[in-house]
Parts: structure tokens; C-alpha cells; sequence
């Protein structure tokens, strides 16, 4: 480990600083003989640019203007067309003195052509010192451009010495650097590579010392600290580190929980006085011994090591009673040479029987007290019973209303207690089912009128949706009608008045599955992994569901459906009603006929 530590912080640390330095030496002479090319170059086209716009053009001009006077020598009657053309290119021209000297000439053109268009027969002179002054001007350009020629010429001379120089420069620094670049990195990695072989070989006084004071002379020092640690390490006292191992023991041997230790040999290491008082072992039968050997004589021990670590509980027989105990399993791993390996496994028993024992007291009090509700909830109902029956008295209006909510909170208490014992006898583990043959449609009729008083006190209607060929279903009845009771009665709940509710049935992949769904307010997602949690309810506007209910409808359904293998879930999303839906599977249902 420390040296791959090293070794990738020379890689992050030099290697990148000195490759980067490099690069940017090369990037700095590239960008310097692009910048002076692109200089050179663009003074050249300068130069050319000039030479074409400052006197070639002026050529033009002249030749246009020797053109007319020469047409007019062979056709002095179109003296008005040849005045045009020549005024034109004058025009041009004058627009156009850049040069020495060819502004005079370009002004006494202006003068001869004013009396060549005066006169109407121009005299030889005035003819001779247009062509003269035409000279002069074409003259005057043509020595332009052989000037302005030469210092193109001179620019581009001293572009290619200047870059040629630079040039040679950057390539006998870039065939240095191929030369000894390589070298200048790969000799202090292997320098560092041949530190670590010696101090692998336990040889913990080789160090690293480096000329240059850089970030590999902090690499060296790094390693240098390293060898002096390790040899200290070395050189430890054994006494303390036989006092570290005792110190250790002893915790084990403290511990109020079962440990046993194995190697990846599946050799036991350690066990603790408590493991080996719930194996019934001694520790002379246990430690050094190989552990599947051991399970061959001892039942708990062979369980312990073919059970997987698990939430459900492990009952044993120890200090006289039974207890529950639950594994945990813990894989011990050791780092070498980059690779990760299993050096053996803790397995460790955790003594919960006083939280099971709380928990089952917790239970049946809950069975007792839901029971002894029962009897006075019963003489409360006969009593209302008896209030209403003429022959005893009549009640006002008044009474009757207070009879009334006597009656429907006796109702409400009535069931929460059913849904305690429905709880209990659930986590006591004796659901017991009493499978039948069912048809689907009878099911949810049975469902339907069972609800039916609080359908037609909120003007609701039930639409049933059956699929084709839906079998029969060898299933609790009873179980199953109360889960699909308790869906309509909380779709009945969460309906706007008048408003309709859908149950459907379905074949789905070898299952049958059976939805109510509601278009009421919707359930908010946040809630909705927590709906089938005991004694949760979602919070919601609707008075009548907020205030009724014990939050155990869902949580008693989950389990009276999964234990028939099956499961239940809800979806809904808020303004769209809610769909609370659960399948029964394939090996539930029973083919007609």
C-alpha cells in the first residue's frame, strides 16, 4: 500500500508537472514561428495589395486614356465618345496619386484634356502633351512597383532567415528533449521501483536520495519516512504486541454474545465462553478444529453454519429455556499486492430472547385485552338495542340521535378490537387458512354487500370489470372477502358523493389480480410505502376517513394476502384517485369444471 502511494503520486505529481513544462516549451516555439509566419504572410499580401491598388490600377487608367487619344487620331468624329471614355479614366486616375510626383503630372492631364475638349480641332500640340504626360504618369507607377517589388522581396528574405532560424532552434530542442526526455523520466521511476523490491525484501534500510529539489526529492523523502517507519515496526517490542493480542482475547471473552472466529481454511480460531456454552462444547473441542468436522457430531453448530444471516430469528434450547438468538455473519478481507482476499469469517449469535419475550407479553396483551372488550362492547350493543325497541319507551329525537352515535362508535370500537386480535393472531404466526374453492364474481358480490349501507348513504355505484376465463381460486374465503371488504370500505371512505367505484379482475402473467380503484383525492407518493405499515394512516381532508379507522385494515390485509402467497400494492398519484390492487398466484387457483 505505501507503495503504490508513492508511485501514484510520482505519476500525478512529476510526470504530469514535467510532461506539461515540456509541452508548454513546445506549444511557446510553435505558436512563435506561426505568429511571425502569419506576420510575414500578411505583410507580404500588404505589400502585393499595395502594388496593385496604388499603381497597377493607375496602369489601367493610362492605357484607357493613350486608347482614346489614339481613336480619336483615327476617327475624329466620335470626339464626344472619346471625351466620355477619357474623362472617366481621368477621373479615376486623380482619385488614385500615390507616388511621388504623379499628382503634377496627373494635374497638367486635366489642363491639355480642359483644351483637347475646348477646341473643336486640337492642335498636334495639345495631343503630344496628353501622350507626354500619360508617359510621365505610367512611368512614375512603373517605378513604383519595381520598388515597392523589392521590398516584398527583401520582407520575404528576411521571413524565411527568421523562421528558418527559429525552426532549426525548435527542432534540435525537440530532438534533444526525444533524446533524453524518456531517460529524464524512466531512470528516477526506476530508481524508486528498485527502493520498493529492497524494502518488499524486508531489507528496511535502503533510502532514495535525489540531487534535484523537487517534487520527486518529496517522493524520496516520503519513501525514506516509509522504511524508517517499517523498520521501527520491525524492530518493535514483541512484549506489547502480545499484550495488544491479549487485550483483545479478553474482549471477546467479555462479550454477552456468542463469537466464533474461522480462518479462510474454515479452521476455528476463537470462541468465546458464551458460544461455547450455547454449543454445549469445551473449547478444547472447538479451537484448531475443522469447522465442518465439528458440525458432523453437533446439530446447532452444522444449523449456525448453513444458515444464511437472515431477520428471522434462530430458536435454541440454552440456560434452561428456549431463546432466540439471530446470526450475523462477518466476512474478514485482507489487502496484498493490489488484490483483495477473504481471510476467514466472524460469525456472531446475538442473544434477543428478552425482546422476544417482550414482545410475545406485548401480543397477548393485546389478544387479552381486544377479547375482554368484546363482552362489554356486546352489552353495549344489546343495550342500544333495547333503547330502541318501542315496547320499553319511545326516544325523542334528541336520544335517538345520541343512540345513534352510541351505536356507531360502539361499531367502530367493535372493529378496531377485531383488527387487534386479527393482529395478534398474526404475529403469533397462527393465520390459520381454510382453502375453497372460490369464484371471483361471488366474491366481490359478497364484498359489494357487505359495503352496500355505506355505498347508498354517499350515492356511490360499484362497475365490475371481469376478465375472460377467470378459474376458480382454492383460496381462504373468508380471509380473502374481508381484505376486499376493507378496499371498498376505504374506496367508499375517500369518494366524492355520487361519484363511482371500479373493481376488476384479471388474468396476468399466472396470476390472478383483483383491483378496486377509487377517483377521490388521491394518496400522496411520499405516504404511499407506508400505507400497509400497523397504525399508519395518511394524512387526508376528508373528515369521515380522518377520523375512523385504526391504521390496521392495510397492515392485516398485507398479511392475509401474502400468506397466501400473494402480494398487495397501491397506486395513486394526488387529484387522480387512488388503485389498491393484489394477486393471488397461479398454484392458488383451481380450473373449473
Amino acid at each position: 500500500q505505501p507503495s503504490s502511494t508513492l508511485i501514484n503520486r510520482y505519476m500525478k505529481v512529476r510526470i504530469k508537472t514535467k510532461i506539461a513544462t515540456a509541452a508548454g516549451l513546445f506549444f511557446a516555439a510553435i505558436t512563435l514561428v506561426t505568429a511571425l509566419s502569419m506576420w510575414y504572410l500578411n505583410r507580404l499580401s500588404g505589400d502585393a495589395g499595395a502594388i496593385l491598388t496604388d499603381n497597377y490600377d493607375s496602369l489601367i487608367y493610362v492605357e484607357t486614356m493613350r486608347k482614346a487619344v489614339d481613336d480619336y487620331e483615327r476617327r475624329p468624329t466620335v470626339k464626344e465618345k472619346i471625351v466620355k471614355d477619357f474623362e472617366a479614366a481621368l477621373l479615376a486616375q486623380e482619385n488614385n496619386v500615390t507616388e511621388p510626383g504623379e499628382g503634377e503630372y496627373t494635374a497638367a492631364l486635366r489642363r491639355y484634356f480642359e483644351q483637347f475638349r475646348l477646341d473643336s480641332l486640337p492642335g498636334a500640340s495639345t495631343l503630344a502633351a496628353i501622350r507626354q504626360n500619360l508617359l510621365e504618369v505610367n512611368a512614375v507607377n512603373l517605378e513604383a512597383i519595381v520598388r515597392k517589388n523589392e521590398v516584398a522581396k527583401q520582407t520575404a528574405d528576411q521571413a524565411i532567415l527568421l523562421i528558418s532560424l527559429i525552426g532549426t532552434f525548435v527542432l534540435l530542442i525537440m530532438f534533444s528533449a526525444i533524446l533524453n526526455f524518456p531517460g529524464y523520466i524512466a531512470n528516477p521511476i526506476a530508481r524508486l521501483t528498485e527502493g520498493i523490491r529492497t524494502i518488499a525484501a524486508k531489507n528496511y534500510g535502503e533510502r532514495l536520495e535525489f540531487e534535484d529539489n523537487d517534487e520527486f526529492g518529496e517522493v524520496a523523502t516520503a519513501f525514506n519516512e516509509m522504511a524508517e517507519r517499517l523498520d521501527a515496526y520491525e524492530h518493535s517490542n514483541l512484549a506489547e504486541l502480545l499484550f495488544e493480542k491479549r487485550r483483545i482475547e479478553a474482549l471477546i471473552t467479555n462479550l454477552q454474545d456468542a463469537v466464533i472466529g474461522l480462518d479462510d481454511q474454515q479452521r476455528v480460531l476463537f470462541a468465546n465462553p458464551v458460544a461455547c456454552t450455547v454449543l454445549g462444547l469445551r473449547a478444547s473441542d472447538l479451537l484448531g478444529q475443522y469447522a465442518p468436522d465439528v458440525a458432523l457430531h453437533n446439530d446447532l453448530f452444522r444449523s449456525i453454519l448453513q444458515t444464511n444471516a437472515s431477520g428471522q430469528p434462530l430458536k435454541i434450547f440454552a440456560d434452561g429455556k428456549e431463546s432466540y438468538f439471530t446470526k450475523e455473519n462477518v466476512v474478514v478481507s485482507v489487502h496484498h499486492n493490489k488484490q483483495t482476499r477473504a481471510a476467514g469469517q466472524v460469525l456472531i449469535l446475538r442473544n434477543i430472547t428478552p425482546f422476544k419475550e417482550l414482545d410475545m407479553a406485548k401480543t397477548n396483551f393485546i389478544a387479552t385485552i381486544s377479547h375482554e372488550l368484546k363482552t362489554p362492547i356486546a352489552a353495549i350493543k344489546m343495550s342500544l338495542k333495547l333503547l330502541g325497541d318501542e315496547r320499553i319507551g319511545s326516544l325523542n329525537g334528541e336520544q335517538q340521535k345520541l343512540a345513534g352515535q352510541i351505536r356507531q362508535e360502539s361499531e367502530r370500537l367493535l372493529r378496531i378490537t377485531s383488527e387487534l386480535l386479527d393482529v395478534a393472531q398474526i404475529e403469533t404466526g397462527n393465520i390459520r387458512l381454510n382453502a375453497s374453492p372460490t369464484r371471483i364474481p361471488d366474491l366481490v358480490a359478497y364484498a359489494t354487500d357487505a359495503v352496500q349501507s355505506m355505498l347508498t348513504d354517499k350515492h356511490l355505484r360499484v362497475e365490475t370489470h371481469f376478465g375472460e376465463q377467470l378459474p376458480e381460486l382454492l383460496i381462504d374465503a373468508e380471509k380473502t372477502a374481508w381484505v376486499l371488504v376493507n378496499l371498498l370500505s376505504n374506496a367508499a371512505k375517500h369518494s366524492p358523493e355520487g361519484e363511482r367505484i371500479v373493481v376488476e379482475a384479471r388474468r396476468k402473467n399466472g396470476s390472478v389480480v383483483i383491483a378496486v380503484r377509487d377517483f377521490g383525492q388521491g394518496i400522496d407518493e411520499k405516504y404511499q410505502q407506508r400505507l400497509f405499515e400497523k397504525f399508519f394512516r395518511a394524512p387526508t381532508s376528508n373528515r369521515e376517513a380522518s377520523k375512523s379507522g385504526s391504521g390496521l385494515g392495510l397492515a392485516i390485509s398485507k398479511d392475509f394476502i401474502e400468506a397466501q402467497g400473494g402480494r398487495i400494492w397501491v397506486e395513486s398519484s394526488v387529484g387522480s384517485g387512488a388503485q389498491f390492487a393484489f394477486s393471488l398466484p397461479a398454484g392458488a387457483e383451481k380450473q373449473a369444471g
